[in-house]
């Protein structure tokens, strides 16, 4: 068996890939070099900032995750430093209940509690990610955020409306970026870092640079770069799937400053790129793939390529006003710029491009008062989208994704109170009002150039609670209400879905609403940690897919029905060196479709799935050790609508996976650490339930990270 690892790991090929990237890293130091010329420099110190324990997320407070009154999880930067993961979905695969679908390996959506894309809501340092054009079905934007510049991130499940205002059905996941640290230095202060991470299976490279300086109390910044090269992946069944790699670039920068003792400013600005990430599965790249009885057809397309663009700015101003009504504000004034652009090549003669530029602006307030036993968060947001969107078809026709030259409007206003009426109970109720307006440019109906508008408005209440039942249990659960209203995919669009069908909006489309129900039990104790919890979502007016007479997938209202479902986590120190965990989740679905009138589950519904590690810490040498299992059953319900699209779901549905992992840690100096990781161990072909292409063999991946 080691005879085997070597041979795998230490190719020709493999060698002369980390001769390549040593190069790429030195190519990438040079490039942050021309940003600050003291990169070269020493620094007195080498110490990482220390990650905040609380969760902002839930509540626009900061608590405690064990004062979270929601199904929440933490996962701070060295977490995800030591999955050394792909990219940002990946970060969630060790969470409960959570799915990842990938389109691509560029292309990654969450299912949080049966649900991805505009029905959970993304948000980066609390700037609301979702626009107007997200389509129904999984997103490619996930992909978009740099993970490398990911200081926590924060998922609060089942949230509803109340805080945060449309899509946040599933849950709603917090990015929070690097910073300075500045009040936590004193004097002048000039830190780095930089990694460098490659994998055998793909032989990809990624590179980041990163450096904050300032002076500690008063000011501080942080710039960042990072460079990937994506190669083509390989599994044991289908071989080298050809077209699978992209490259990919992304900078950020971030100043903050003192406004005094309890204030301050934050101007930060982040940008990603993405080139030439294929649609695999529609491609003839895709030779399709057999598993037992399980059999993925192959694509058709010659190529169906995708680019992507955005970019975050954001001024930030907050603080605390000892002696004032406002106790504690937030403002944040926001401006993104998104695009995304595909050519489809489907055959010589039926060549399709499409483009959609996004510039949002947004405005988000928050506050916060002690007001008689207990505390009122409240304020407003305001996000508009202006879209400018374009396609052909070399046959001369219209093929626009969406209406052009079309705006759209978010406003909403909220409150929450946070009290204790008796001793050991707090409750949060929470009432958000939000209105949604579309201003449709022009667009195609029945082959004329028409616009038009609409708009709807909504009331969503939600309360929440938690009952400590000693110091180490308590108990948690509420009610909430989530509002979606229709976007303008969901009203004017014209995509590709699935296996190349066509994927129309309709105007006569109305808001998706739901409530969900959760009850759950937390323990916290000295070696052990464990949440449970149960949930029920009834849906009502989601919005699915039906079939026309032309084979095209037109959208409407038709899906009314449930979603319920158990998550499970374990953490136990069962000695001083050895660390314990596991958690699993399992759920089931029930919507009246199009489709199917009498009930169906909802599409790419998760199957039982979870996972278990055992982590070993030296307790003499500066070494861990983690073997990790990630397991999933056989997904063998479908939608009639993932039954259609087989170049993604096999017939028979998604083979069942155990995958055994091997990571390690090793901290060689003050400012030198080495990451190793060997990944499916057995070599496996599996892939993800909904994915377009199988996850990589047998990979082994190397990291090296060094600070000053």
């Amino acid at each position: 068996m080691i005879a085997e690892f070597l041979s795998k790991t230490f190719t020709r090929e493999a060698l002369e890939g980390v001769i390549k990237g040593f190069r790429f890293m030195k190519k990438t130091l040079l490039a942050l070099a021309l940003v600050h010329p003291a990169i070269a420099q020493e620094s007195d110190s080498s110490a990482l900032e220390s990650l905040d324990p609380t969760l902002i997320t839930s509540s626009r407070l900061a608590l405690a995750l064990e004062d979270t009154p929601y199904t929440a999880y933490e996962l701070d930067r060295q977490f995800i430093d030591d999955q050394l993961i792909r990219s940002l979905p990946d970060a969630l695969r060790n969470v409960p209940g959570v799915l990842i679908q990938k389109t691509a390996h560029g292309h990654g959506s969450p299912f949080i509690r049966g649900f991805t894309g505009r029905q959970n809501l993304l948000l980066v340092d609390g700037v609301r990610m979702n626009n107007s054009t997200w389509r129904n079905g999984p997103v490619q934007y996930w992909n978009t955020f740099d993970q490398l510049n990911i200081k926590q991130v924060e998922v609060i499940k089942s949230q509803g409306s109340v805080q945060y205002g449309s899509d946040a059905i599933g849950g709603t996941v917090n990015l929070l970026t690097k910073n300075s640290g500045f009040r936590d230095e004193s004097g002048s202060f000039f830190h780095g870092m930089a990694h460098y991470r490659f994998d055998t299976n793909s032989e990809s490279h990624v590179g980041r640079l990163e450096t904050r300086f300032g002076q500690g109390e008063q000011w501080g910044v942080t710039l960042g770069t990072s460079l990937k090269d994506f190669g083509d992946i390989r599994d044991s069944a289908v071989g080298l799937m050809e077209g699978t790699g992209h490259p990919e670039q992304a900078y950020d920068f971030k100043f903050e400053a003192a406004l005094g003792e309890s204030s301050t400013f934050t101007f930060a600005h982040q940008y990603l790129n993405q080139d030439d990430v294929s649609r695999w599965h529609r491609t003839l790249n895709n030779p399709g793939w057999i598993h037992g009885n399980n059999v993925v057809q192959p694509g058709s397309f010659i190529a169906d390529d995708y680019d992507q663009e955005r970019s975050l700015t954001y001024a930030r101003l907050e603080g605390t006003l000892d002696g004032h009504f406002i106790d504690r504000y937030r403002a944040t004034l926001s401006y993104q710029k998104a695009q995304d652009s595909t050519v489809q090549i489907r055959n010589a003669t039926d060549i399709r491009r499409q483009n959609i530029d996004v510039e949002t602006y947004g405005f988000d307030l928050s506050l916060e008062s002690e007001i008689g036993p207990g505390t009122l968060v409240y304020g407003l947001d305001y996000y508009r989208d202006e879209i400018d969107a374009t396609g052909s078809r070399s046959n001369g026709n219209d093929n626009r994704p969406l209406a052009d030259d079309s705006s759209y409007d978010l406003l909403g206003l909220f409150a929450q109170y946070r009290w204790s009426p008796i001793e050991r109970l707090t409750i949060t109720p929470g009432l958000r009002y939000s209105y949604a307006r579309a201003e449709l440019g022009e667009y195609l109906a029945n082959g004329t150039p028409t616009s038009s508008d609409n708009s709807w408005d909504d009331l969503v209440f939600e309360i929440r609670g938690l009952y400590q039942l000693d110091q180490s249990w308590s108990l948690f659960g509420g009610v909430s209400q989530a509002f979606r209203a229709p976007n303008l995919n969901d009203l004017t669009g014209n995509v590709v879905s699935g296996s190349g069908v066509t994927n129309l909006g309709s105007l006569s489309v109305e808001p998706e609403q739901t409530v969900t129900y959760e009850l759950g039990a937390r323990y916290n104790g000295d070696n052990l940690s464990l949440q449970i919890a149960g949930f029920y979502s009834e849906l009502v007016g989601l919005i699915g897919r039906r079939v026309t007479g032309t084979g095209a997938e037109v959208l409407t209202n038709a899906d009314d029905g449930y979603v319920f479902g158990v998550e499970a986590e374990l953490a136990w120190r069962f000695a001083r060196d050895w660390e314990w965990r596991v958690f699993a989740s399992a759920m089931d679905s029930q919507v009246e479709t199009a489709d199917a009138p009498n009930g169906e589950p909802i599409r790419r519904s998760a199957p039982f799935m979870g996972g278990t590690s055992l982590r070993w810490t030296s307790p003499e040498l500066p070494l861990w050790i983690e073997a990790r299992i990630q397991a999933a059953a056989s997904a063998g319900r479908l939608a009639a609508a993932d039954i259609r699209d087989d170049t993604r779901f096999p017939s028979n549905g998604t083979p069942s996976y155990l995958i055994p992992s091997l990571y390690a840690g090793y901290q060689v100096s003050e400012n030198l650490e080495l990451t190793l990781a060997l990944e499916n161990l057995t070599d496996e072909d599996y892939r993800y339930h909904g994915s377009g292409q199988n996850e990589p063999g047998f990979n082994a991946i190397f990291g090296v990270t060094t600070r000053w």
